[in-house]
Protein backbone atom coordinates (compact mmCIF):
# COMPACT_ATOMS: atom_id res chain seq x y z
CA UNK A 1 0.00 0.00 0.00
CA UNK A 2 2.77 2.40 -0.88
CA UNK A 3 4.34 3.28 2.61
CA UNK A 4 1.52 3.60 4.77
CA UNK A 5 -1.68 2.40 5.63
CA UNK A 6 -3.42 -1.33 6.70
CA UNK A 7 -6.27 -2.54 7.50
CA UNK A 8 -7.89 -4.65 10.49
CA UNK A 9 -11.07 -5.73 11.71
CA UNK A 10 -12.19 -2.63 13.09
CA UNK A 11 -11.32 -1.13 9.78
CA UNK A 12 -13.48 -3.55 7.69
CA UNK A 13 -16.03 -2.92 10.30
CA UNK A 14 -15.98 0.44 9.02
CA UNK A 15 -16.25 -0.08 5.69
CA UNK A 16 -19.24 -2.54 5.56
CA UNK A 17 -21.22 0.48 7.79
CA UNK A 18 -20.32 3.07 5.44
CA UNK A 19 -21.79 0.13 2.58
CA UNK A 20 -25.04 0.27 4.48
CA UNK A 21 -25.25 4.02 3.92
CA UNK A 22 -23.52 5.50 7.48
CA UNK A 23 -21.54 8.48 6.70
CA UNK A 24 -17.90 8.05 6.88
CA UNK A 25 -17.42 11.01 8.91
CA UNK A 26 -20.34 9.77 11.56
CA UNK A 27 -18.28 6.11 11.19
CA UNK A 28 -14.89 7.87 11.30
CA UNK A 29 -15.64 10.04 14.25
CA UNK A 30 -12.82 11.08 16.41
CA UNK A 31 -10.47 8.08 14.55
CA UNK A 32 -7.00 9.92 14.05
CA UNK A 33 -5.40 9.83 10.73
CA UNK A 34 -4.26 7.10 9.77
CA UNK A 35 -8.01 5.36 10.02
CA UNK A 36 -9.24 7.20 6.42
CA UNK A 37 -5.96 5.49 4.86
CA UNK A 38 -6.86 1.85 6.41
CA UNK A 39 -10.30 2.65 5.57
CA UNK A 40 -8.67 3.50 1.64
CA UNK A 41 -7.04 -0.25 1.93
CA UNK A 42 -10.18 -1.49 3.48
CA UNK A 43 -12.47 -1.04 0.92
CA UNK A 44 -10.64 -3.30 -1.45
CA UNK A 45 -9.60 -5.57 1.85
CA UNK A 46 -13.76 -6.54 1.10
CA UNK A 47 -13.02 -8.36 -2.10
CA UNK A 48 -11.19 -10.89 -0.24
CA UNK A 49 -13.90 -11.25 2.49
CA UNK A 50 -16.75 -11.95 0.89
CA UNK A 51 -18.30 -13.10 4.17
CA UNK A 52 -18.31 -9.57 5.73
CA UNK A 53 -20.09 -8.06 3.15
CA UNK A 54 -24.03 -6.95 3.94
CA UNK A 55 -26.60 -9.07 2.03
CA UNK A 56 -29.87 -10.01 2.26
CA UNK A 57 -31.69 -12.71 4.28
CA UNK A 58 -31.31 -16.09 2.62
CA UNK A 59 -28.92 -14.40 -0.42
CA UNK A 60 -25.58 -16.93 -0.31
CA UNK A 61 -22.11 -15.67 0.52
CA UNK A 62 -20.74 -14.73 -2.46
CA UNK A 63 -17.23 -16.05 -3.86
CA UNK A 64 -14.19 -14.59 -3.27
CA UNK A 65 -12.73 -11.66 -5.83
CA UNK A 66 -16.48 -11.31 -5.91
CA UNK A 67 -17.93 -7.62 -5.13
CA UNK A 68 -21.52 -6.82 -4.64
CA UNK A 69 -23.41 -4.18 -6.97
CA UNK A 70 -22.93 -1.62 -4.46
CA UNK A 71 -19.06 -2.15 -4.45
CA UNK A 72 -18.63 -2.98 -7.88
CA UNK A 73 -19.27 0.30 -9.85
CA UNK A 74 -19.28 -1.87 -12.83
CA UNK A 75 -21.30 -2.20 -15.96
CA UNK A 76 -24.21 -4.48 -15.12
CA UNK A 77 -25.08 -7.93 -17.25
CA UNK A 78 -28.02 -7.15 -19.89
CA UNK A 79 -30.16 -9.36 -18.18
CA UNK A 80 -29.00 -7.72 -14.68
CA UNK A 81 -30.66 -4.64 -13.48
CA UNK A 82 -28.62 -2.16 -13.01
CA UNK A 83 -27.02 -1.98 -9.53
CA UNK A 84 -27.09 1.01 -7.31
CA UNK A 85 -23.82 3.07 -7.39
CA UNK A 86 -21.77 2.65 -4.50
CA UNK A 87 -21.73 5.28 -1.95
CA UNK A 88 -19.17 8.07 -2.75
CA UNK A 89 -16.43 7.27 0.11
CA UNK A 90 -16.33 3.90 -1.08
CA UNK A 91 -16.35 4.71 -5.06
CA UNK A 92 -13.68 6.46 -4.20
CA UNK A 93 -11.29 4.65 -2.47
CA UNK A 94 -12.80 1.67 -5.43
CA UNK A 95 -10.03 -0.75 -7.15
CA UNK A 96 -11.53 0.34 -10.49
CA UNK A 97 -9.35 3.66 -11.23
CA UNK A 98 -12.10 5.11 -13.32
CA UNK A 99 -14.84 4.43 -10.67
CA UNK A 100 -12.24 6.38 -8.07
CA UNK A 101 -12.01 9.07 -10.76
CA UNK A 102 -15.47 9.69 -11.70
CA UNK A 103 -16.27 10.07 -7.80
CA UNK A 104 -13.58 12.52 -7.13
CA UNK A 105 -16.54 15.11 -7.96
CA UNK A 106 -18.61 14.25 -5.08
CA UNK A 107 -15.64 15.24 -3.37
CA UNK A 108 -15.90 18.57 -4.72
CA UNK A 109 -18.60 19.94 -2.42
CA UNK A 110 -18.56 17.43 0.30
CA UNK A 111 -16.62 18.22 2.93
CA UNK A 112 -16.69 14.85 4.73
CA UNK A 113 -15.01 13.32 1.93
CA UNK A 114 -12.24 15.90 1.82
CA UNK A 115 -9.78 13.48 3.64
CA UNK A 116 -10.52 11.04 0.92
CA UNK A 117 -9.69 13.59 -1.74
CA UNK A 118 -6.61 14.04 0.28
CA UNK A 119 -5.98 10.23 -0.21
CA UNK A 120 -6.32 10.31 -3.75
CA UNK A 121 -4.27 13.26 -4.18
CA UNK A 122 -0.65 10.60 -4.04
CA UNK A 123 -3.28 8.06 -5.86
CA UNK A 124 -0.88 5.46 -7.98
CA UNK A 125 -3.57 6.21 -11.59
CA UNK A 126 -1.88 9.31 -12.59
CA UNK A 127 -5.37 10.57 -13.91
CA UNK A 128 -7.08 9.43 -10.27
CA UNK A 129 -4.37 11.63 -8.91
CA UNK A 130 -3.88 14.63 -10.93
CA UNK A 131 -7.95 15.42 -11.03
CA UNK A 132 -7.63 15.00 -7.54
CA UNK A 133 -4.91 17.60 -7.14
CA UNK A 134 -6.63 19.97 -8.92
CA UNK A 135 -9.68 19.77 -6.73
CA UNK A 136 -7.87 19.97 -3.52
CA UNK A 137 -5.87 23.01 -5.25
CA UNK A 138 -9.54 24.82 -5.56
CA UNK A 139 -10.20 24.61 -1.84
CA UNK A 140 -9.78 27.75 0.26
CA UNK A 141 -6.27 27.21 2.48
CA UNK A 142 -8.24 27.48 5.97
CA UNK A 143 -10.04 23.98 4.71
CA UNK A 144 -6.87 22.13 4.73
CA UNK A 145 -6.12 22.85 8.48
CA UNK A 146 -8.68 20.29 9.76
CA UNK A 147 -6.78 17.58 7.11
CA UNK A 148 -3.52 18.88 8.36
CA UNK A 149 -2.58 15.42 10.22
CA UNK A 150 -3.77 13.57 7.47
CA UNK A 151 -1.69 15.66 4.72
CA UNK A 152 1.78 15.21 6.38
CA UNK A 153 0.91 11.37 6.87
CA UNK A 154 0.45 11.02 3.62
CA UNK A 155 3.37 12.76 2.76
CA UNK A 156 5.61 10.12 3.52
CA UNK A 157 4.40 8.36 0.14
CA UNK A 158 6.22 9.19 -2.89
CA UNK A 159 3.64 10.90 -4.62
CA UNK A 160 2.66 12.46 -1.17
CA UNK A 161 4.47 16.28 -1.19
CA UNK A 162 1.79 17.83 -3.39
CA UNK A 163 -1.26 18.04 -0.37
CA UNK A 164 1.80 18.88 1.71
CA UNK A 165 3.09 22.29 0.09
CA UNK A 166 -0.37 23.18 -0.05
CA UNK A 167 -0.76 22.88 3.75
CA UNK A 168 2.49 24.23 4.16
CA UNK A 169 1.57 27.77 1.59
CA UNK A 170 -1.80 28.51 3.41
CA UNK A 171 0.11 28.46 6.54
CA UNK A 172 2.48 30.71 5.09
CA UNK A 173 0.34 32.76 3.48
CA UNK A 174 -2.77 32.75 5.79
CA UNK A 175 -3.72 34.21 9.05
CA UNK A 176 -1.30 33.68 11.89
CA UNK A 177 -4.14 32.13 13.82
CA UNK A 178 -4.04 29.09 11.82
CA UNK A 179 -0.83 29.00 12.59
CA UNK A 180 -1.00 29.23 16.40
CA UNK A 181 -4.22 26.44 16.56
CA UNK A 182 -2.13 23.92 14.84
CA UNK A 183 1.00 24.79 17.19
CA UNK A 184 -1.47 22.97 19.85
CA UNK A 185 -2.41 20.10 17.85
CA UNK A 186 -2.21 16.40 19.37
CA UNK A 187 0.27 15.07 16.15
CA UNK A 188 3.73 15.83 16.45
CA UNK A 189 4.22 16.39 13.02
CA UNK A 190 1.77 18.07 12.57
CA UNK A 191 2.85 20.91 15.70
CA UNK A 192 6.34 20.53 14.71
CA UNK A 193 5.36 21.97 11.10
CA UNK A 194 3.46 24.85 12.75
CA UNK A 195 6.14 25.71 15.35
CA UNK A 196 8.57 25.82 12.51
CA UNK A 197 6.04 27.72 10.09
CA UNK A 198 5.56 30.22 13.09
CA UNK A 199 9.59 30.70 13.49
CA UNK A 200 9.69 31.50 10.17
CA UNK A 201 6.62 34.23 10.11
CA UNK A 202 8.02 35.74 13.99
CA UNK A 203 5.27 35.00 15.28
CA UNK A 204 6.21 34.05 18.48
CA UNK A 205 8.12 36.63 20.28
CA UNK A 206 11.86 35.47 21.72
CA UNK A 207 10.31 34.88 25.39
CA UNK A 208 7.81 32.71 23.79
CA UNK A 209 10.49 30.61 22.06
CA UNK A 210 12.54 30.49 25.30
CA UNK A 211 9.57 28.81 27.58
CA UNK A 212 8.38 26.72 25.00
CA UNK A 213 12.23 25.41 24.49
CA UNK A 214 12.88 24.83 27.97
CA UNK A 215 9.23 23.52 29.00
CA UNK A 216 8.53 21.62 26.11
CA UNK A 217 9.44 17.80 25.75
CA UNK A 218 10.16 17.53 21.95
CA UNK A 219 14.05 17.70 21.39
CA UNK A 220 13.20 18.88 17.64
CA UNK A 221 11.26 21.83 19.36
CA UNK A 222 13.71 22.63 22.07
CA UNK A 223 16.82 23.16 19.05
CA UNK A 224 14.31 24.94 16.90
CA UNK A 225 13.00 27.43 19.53
CA UNK A 226 16.35 27.44 21.80
CA UNK A 227 18.01 28.59 18.02
CA UNK A 228 14.86 30.95 17.39
CA UNK A 229 15.09 32.44 20.73
CA UNK A 230 18.84 32.82 20.46
CA UNK A 231 18.70 34.37 17.17
CA UNK A 232 16.10 36.76 18.23
CA UNK A 233 18.02 37.81 21.63
CA UNK A 234 19.43 41.42 19.97
CA UNK A 235 15.74 42.11 19.11
CA UNK A 236 14.49 41.79 22.39
CA UNK A 237 13.88 45.19 24.17
CA UNK A 238 16.49 46.18 26.92
CA UNK A 239 18.82 44.38 29.68
CA UNK A 240 15.66 42.72 30.94
CA UNK A 241 14.26 41.45 27.95
CA UNK A 242 17.38 39.47 27.32
CA UNK A 243 17.96 38.48 31.13
CA UNK A 244 14.13 37.51 30.96
CA UNK A 245 15.31 35.09 27.63
CA UNK A 246 18.65 34.00 28.91
CA UNK A 247 17.12 32.83 31.95
CA UNK A 248 14.54 30.83 30.46
CA UNK A 249 17.13 28.90 28.93
CA UNK A 250 20.05 28.79 31.56
CA UNK A 251 17.48 27.12 33.67
CA UNK A 252 15.90 24.86 31.33
CA UNK A 253 16.17 20.84 32.66
CA UNK A 254 17.57 19.75 28.83
CA UNK A 255 20.90 19.92 28.76
CA UNK A 256 20.84 21.24 24.67
CA UNK A 257 18.84 24.15 25.92
CA UNK A 258 20.80 25.37 28.40
CA UNK A 259 23.75 24.79 26.20
CA UNK A 260 22.41 27.04 23.68
CA UNK A 261 21.64 29.99 26.72
CA UNK A 262 25.22 29.59 27.92
CA UNK A 263 26.35 30.13 23.83
CA UNK A 264 24.23 33.00 23.85
CA UNK A 265 25.87 34.42 26.25
CA UNK A 266 28.92 35.43 23.98
CA UNK A 267 26.47 37.25 21.47
CA UNK A 268 24.91 39.01 24.48
CA UNK A 269 28.61 40.41 25.68
CA UNK A 270 28.46 38.83 28.70
CA UNK A 271 31.00 36.34 28.67
CA UNK A 272 31.75 36.18 32.67
CA UNK A 273 28.13 34.74 33.53
CA UNK A 274 29.52 31.18 31.98
CA UNK A 275 31.34 30.50 35.01
CA UNK A 276 28.74 28.55 37.10
CA UNK A 277 28.17 26.41 34.31
CA UNK A 278 31.41 24.95 34.13
CA UNK A 279 30.63 22.35 36.44
CA UNK A 280 27.29 21.50 34.41
CA UNK A 281 25.90 17.91 35.00
CA UNK A 282 25.97 17.84 31.06
CA UNK A 283 29.49 17.95 28.70
CA UNK A 284 27.90 19.95 26.20
CA UNK A 285 26.61 22.64 28.65
CA UNK A 286 30.71 22.55 30.33
CA UNK A 287 32.08 22.82 27.04
CA UNK A 288 29.80 25.60 25.84
CA UNK A 289 31.09 27.75 29.18
CA UNK A 290 34.60 26.89 28.53
CA UNK A 291 34.20 27.95 25.15
CA UNK A 292 32.50 31.47 26.07
CA UNK A 293 34.83 32.69 28.58
CA UNK A 294 37.69 31.68 26.44
CA UNK A 295 35.90 34.06 23.70
CA UNK A 296 35.80 37.06 26.85
CA UNK A 297 39.95 36.41 27.15
CA UNK A 298 38.83 34.09 30.57
CA UNK A 299 41.18 31.30 31.37
CA UNK A 300 38.72 28.57 32.49
CA UNK A 301 41.20 26.35 34.26
CA UNK A 302 42.12 27.70 37.19
CA UNK A 303 38.36 27.99 37.61
CA UNK A 304 38.13 24.42 37.39
CA UNK A 305 41.36 23.81 39.91
CA UNK A 306 39.22 26.51 42.64
CA UNK A 307 36.11 25.06 42.15
CA UNK A 308 37.67 21.30 42.44
CA UNK A 309 38.75 22.92 46.30
CA UNK A 310 34.95 22.73 46.91
CA UNK A 311 34.01 19.29 45.39
CA UNK A 312 30.75 19.35 47.68
CA UNK A 313 29.57 22.13 46.30
CA UNK A 314 30.61 21.90 42.71
CA UNK A 315 30.93 17.81 42.06
CA UNK A 316 30.45 18.35 37.81
CA UNK A 317 33.50 20.32 38.75
CA UNK A 318 36.37 16.99 38.47
CA UNK A 319 34.36 16.22 35.41
CA UNK A 320 35.52 19.59 33.49
CA UNK A 321 38.82 19.47 35.08
CA UNK A 322 39.39 16.44 33.41
CA UNK A 323 38.11 17.68 29.86
CA UNK A 324 40.72 20.68 30.26
CA UNK A 325 42.97 20.05 32.60
CA UNK A 326 47.00 19.19 32.37
CA UNK A 327 47.91 15.03 33.09
CA UNK A 328 50.89 16.09 34.74
CA UNK A 329 49.41 18.25 37.10
CA UNK A 330 45.85 17.68 37.83
CA UNK A 331 45.73 14.20 37.80
CA UNK A 332 46.20 13.87 41.34
CA UNK A 333 43.54 16.18 42.62
CA UNK A 334 40.96 13.63 40.33
CA UNK A 335 42.31 10.37 42.49
CA UNK A 336 41.66 11.99 45.76
CA UNK A 337 38.40 12.95 44.74
CA UNK A 338 37.39 9.72 43.70
CA UNK A 339 37.44 8.81 47.53
CA UNK A 340 35.43 11.60 47.91
CA UNK A 341 31.96 10.63 50.32
CA UNK A 342 29.83 12.05 48.16
CA UNK A 343 28.60 9.74 44.79
CA UNK A 344 28.39 12.60 42.34
CA UNK A 345 31.72 13.89 42.73
CA UNK A 346 33.50 10.02 43.01
CA UNK A 347 31.35 9.88 39.57
CA UNK A 348 32.70 13.25 38.33
CA UNK A 349 36.15 12.40 39.08
CA UNK A 350 36.19 8.98 37.58
CA UNK A 351 34.71 10.71 34.60
CA UNK A 352 37.14 13.57 34.20
CA UNK A 353 40.18 10.67 34.72
CA UNK A 354 39.26 9.19 31.63
CA UNK A 355 38.83 12.56 29.69
CA UNK A 356 42.25 13.26 31.13
CA UNK A 357 43.76 10.00 30.23
CA UNK A 358 44.81 9.50 33.15
CA UNK A 359 43.16 5.79 34.39
CA UNK A 360 45.24 3.68 36.17
CA UNK A 361 43.77 0.16 36.08
CA UNK A 362 44.88 -1.36 39.48
CA UNK A 363 44.13 2.02 41.56
CA UNK A 364 40.02 1.77 39.59
CA UNK A 365 38.96 -1.26 40.01
CA UNK A 366 37.90 -0.88 43.43
CA UNK A 367 35.61 1.57 42.79
CA UNK A 368 33.77 -1.86 41.00
CA UNK A 369 32.60 -2.12 44.27
CA UNK A 370 31.19 1.44 44.96
CA UNK A 371 28.16 1.33 46.67
CA UNK A 372 26.22 3.75 44.17
CA UNK A 373 25.48 2.26 40.51
CA UNK A 374 26.33 5.25 38.83
CA UNK A 375 29.52 5.09 39.82
CA UNK A 376 30.13 1.69 38.82
CA UNK A 377 28.77 1.96 35.54
CA UNK A 378 30.87 5.20 35.13
CA UNK A 379 34.44 2.78 36.55
CA UNK A 380 33.38 0.10 33.83
CA UNK A 381 33.49 2.62 31.34
CA UNK A 382 37.08 3.75 32.31
CA UNK A 383 37.84 0.48 32.66
CA UNK A 384 36.99 -1.05 28.94
CA UNK A 385 40.05 -0.55 27.44
CA UNK A 386 42.06 -2.09 30.23
CA UNK A 387 39.59 -5.07 30.66
CA UNK A 388 41.95 -7.73 29.14
CA UNK A 389 44.88 -6.84 32.41
CA UNK A 390 41.92 -6.77 35.21
CA UNK A 391 42.13 -10.61 36.89
CA UNK A 392 39.41 -12.98 35.56
CA UNK A 393 39.33 -14.42 39.22
CA UNK A 394 38.63 -10.63 40.23
CA UNK A 395 36.08 -10.29 38.17
CA UNK A 396 33.99 -13.71 37.78
CA UNK A 397 33.61 -13.15 42.41
CA UNK A 398 31.79 -10.51 41.14
CA UNK A 399 29.02 -11.91 39.09
CA UNK A 400 27.95 -14.31 41.81
CA UNK A 401 24.50 -14.15 42.54
CA UNK A 402 24.80 -12.52 45.94
CA UNK A 403 26.80 -9.31 44.12
CA UNK A 404 24.50 -6.30 43.37
CA UNK A 405 22.94 -6.33 40.25
CA UNK A 406 25.20 -3.26 38.79
CA UNK A 407 28.58 -5.32 40.56
CA UNK A 408 27.51 -8.49 38.18
CA UNK A 409 26.20 -5.97 35.24
CA UNK A 410 29.78 -4.46 35.37
CA UNK A 411 31.62 -7.76 35.34
CA UNK A 412 30.35 -9.62 32.82
CA UNK A 413 30.55 -6.45 30.57
CA UNK A 414 33.92 -6.30 31.18
CA UNK A 415 34.40 -10.37 30.87
CA UNK A 416 33.13 -9.43 27.41
CA UNK A 417 35.27 -7.12 26.79
CA UNK A 418 38.52 -8.84 27.58
CA UNK A 419 37.19 -11.60 25.12
CA UNK A 420 36.22 -14.06 28.27
CA UNK A 421 32.92 -16.66 28.09
CA UNK A 422 30.18 -15.64 31.42
CA UNK A 423 29.64 -18.10 33.18
CA UNK A 424 26.88 -20.75 32.49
Amino acid sequence: MDGCGGYDGETLRAVVRVCEGASPAEVLDGAPARAWVDFDAGVRALDDRPWLLPRAPGEPVRPARTLPARLRGTAPSRTAHRPPPPPPAIALCHADGRVREAALEEARTAPELRPLLVVRCSDWADPVRERARVLLAELPGGALLPLAELILLLSRRNRGGFARSLLERALREGPAVDVVALMAHQDRATYRLAYRIAVERGLLTPAELATTAATCGDVTLQDLCAEAAVAALTATDGEAGQAAVLGRLLTARAARVRSAGVTALRRAGRHGEAEPFLADRSAVVRACARYVLRQGGIDPLPLYRALCAEPATHPGAAAGLGECGERATDTGTLWALVEHPLPAVRLCAITGLRALEAVVRERLTSSLDDPSPAVVRAATRALMPEAAGIPETLLRERTAPDRPRAVRVAAERLLRAAGRALPG
